[in-house]
């Protein structure tokens, strides 16, 4: 819904920070697999074959999204993103606390980005059963 008005370079930035995100509690589940591919779908892009933790540097992939608008948009998409499986774990927070630095926002905006991205979560879960239910 928002990912495709990123940039190119965002684009791809964006799904390394998704990968990384999904990967910081030590788990990346199934639904948030399929959050990443429907993230890729939206883009038009390919997914990574394989996403190498220790490799990824934060301070770099954050210095690629220039425009507040695209900042604003990779932090609402990610909030989907932590809230797929119900668990919003110190490490996710942490990582959105270092970005909200970096971009100079506002918590109170922060905690409204986090209420939409579950909120979207939950939607999303609840058109995921309709789709695969059985008539």
């Amino acid at each position: 819904m928002l990912l495709m008005q990123l940039s190119t370079r965002e684009k791809f930035s964006f799904l390394q920070l998704a990968h990384y995100l999904a990967r910081i509690d030590s788990t990346c589940g199934h639904r948030e697999e399929e959050v990443i591919l429907s993230y890729c779908t939206e883009m038009g892009i390919e997914n990574i074959d394989s996403f190498d933790i220790d490799a990824f540097c934060l301070e770099e992939n954050l210095n690629n999204y220039k425009s507040q608008r695209s900042q604003k948009i990779i932090l609402l998409e990610l909030m989907i993103l932590i809230h797929i499986d119900n668990d919003f774990h110190v490490n996710e927070q942490d990582l959105i606390n270092k970005m909200t630095e970096k971009f100079g926002f506002d918590s109170k905006d922060i905690d409204d980005y986090s209420q939409w991205g579950k909120s979207v979560a939950m939607l999303y879960q609840v058109a995921n059963i309709f789709i695969n239910e059985v008539n």
